[in-house]
């Protein structure tokens, strides 16, 4: 893995379902993330998805793409566009440095009206 490498990216769509499901698996009951009304009451469209399913996602793509030996060590990210359900979050990854079995990727995810989520993520590979 050198510096400047890119990962493949990971299109994941956005469902009603994983907006929920990461919500209640991550035991955030904000009404924003699965009750439509009270998100559109609060300012919101649509319910969105929050930032530990993102979180987690990120982690996903990360260790899917490094492999099975892959422990990450650091995930530093933040939240821009929100997810809405119906939309396709594209998660890419470019290598940022490297040192010895050590990496830190950047990592965006953008959907149809921005950035999701940038960040960099620093993990050890098996050697």
């Amino acid at each position: 893995m050198n510096v400047g490498d890119t990962l493949a990216p990971l299109e994941i769509p956005v469902t009603r379902t994983l907006i929920v499901a990461g919500a209640i698996a991550s035991r955030d009951y904000q009404d924003v993330h699965h009750d439509v009304s009270l998100a559109r009451e609060k300012g919101s469209p649509d319910i969105f998805m929050n930032i530990l399913t993102t979180n987690g996602l990120v982690g996903r793509y990360i260790t899917d793409r490094l492999g099975p030996g892959a422990v990450l060590r650091k995930v530093a990210i933040r939240l821009g566009a929100p997810n809405y359900p119906g939309d396709t979050m594209v998660l890419t990854g470019t290598v940022a440095a490297v040192d010895g079995n050590t990496v830190e990727i950047r990592v965006v995810g953008a959907n149809g009206i921005g950035h999701h989520v940038t960040g960099t993520v620093t993990a050890e590979v098996a050697a």
